[in-house]
């Protein structure tokens, strides 16, 4: 990567988004920030510690519209002419029950769905094409929940979603240069824990970001495929 290296981050208002612009601002690539989200005051507010426009700016961004979405990857070009590292990190938790006995109701549902997997598949559409020309890299945030059967939970199934959605990306990208990797963070904390998990073994939201900048900052001819990463004493089945 060269020192004018573009990063961009969805759902980099807070959380894993937000620590992991916070550690591409700090890298050695001394990268420029690209960060977007549903709520722009927070992505002010990081922008503004990340260094300003000259190094960061913030573009308030839903990843389920693809006018918007498209129309922040056009923004980044005509400001700063390139796009190198995307992280896709824009994503939701809806506590659900097939059959019925507690969790969100089903209206909650959708926004669920779109927002963890159309999303996604609609960054990587928006981005491609520039990450194909500069032989970037695409990062993908799952979940070791979409590694494995969770009761009545939807959510797992989305994270299901986004790994065979990382699968399929990385085929169509083969010859392209263009890299691909998935991150499934165990549980973090991220001020979003439901009740029944305070108690359990966390990650912090930088520790996620350490991995993602690991797989970006690997020699070009290095892929890192998949990274999971679990705090010590998490149960396999949670």
């Amino acid at each position: 990567m060269t020192e004018q290296s573009v990063f961009m981050v969805t759902g980099a208002s807070r959380g894993i988004g937000a620590a992991t612009a916070r550690l591409a601002a700090a890298a050695e690539a001394g990268y420029r920030l690209v960060l977007t989200g549903r709520t722009i005051a927070p992505l002010r507010a990081l922008a503004g510690e990340l260094g300003g426009p000259d190094r960061a700016i913030a573009i308030a961004c839903d990843s389920t519209d693809w006018t918007a979405l498209s129309g922040a990857v056009d923004q980044v070009l005509d400001r700063w002419g390139r796009l190198d590292v995307v992280v896709a990190n824009a994503g939701i938790s809806v506590t659900t029950s097939f059959l019925g006995e507690g969790g969100e109701p089903p209206e909650r549902w959708r926004d669920l769905v779109l927002t963890n997997v159309y999303g996604p598949a609609l960054t990587a559409r928006a981005v491609l094409p520039e990450l194909r020309r500069t032989r970037g890299h695409l990062v993908l945030t799952g979940s070791a929940a979409g590694r494995g059967v969770r009761p009545g939970n939807l959510y797992a199934a989305t994270k299901w979603a986004v790994t065979g959605l990382t699968q399929s990306i990385r085929a169509e990208c083969v010859g392209t240069g263009i890299r691909v990797t998935l991150i499934q963070p165990g549980l973090v904390d991220t001020g979003a824990i439901p009740p029944s998990r305070v108690a359990d073994p966390k990650l912090r939201p930088d520790d996620v970001a350490r991995a993602v900048l690991y797989a970006v900052g690997q020699p070009p001819h290095v892929d890192v495929n998949e990274i999971l990463v679990r705090p010590v004493g998490q149960r396999a089945d949670r």
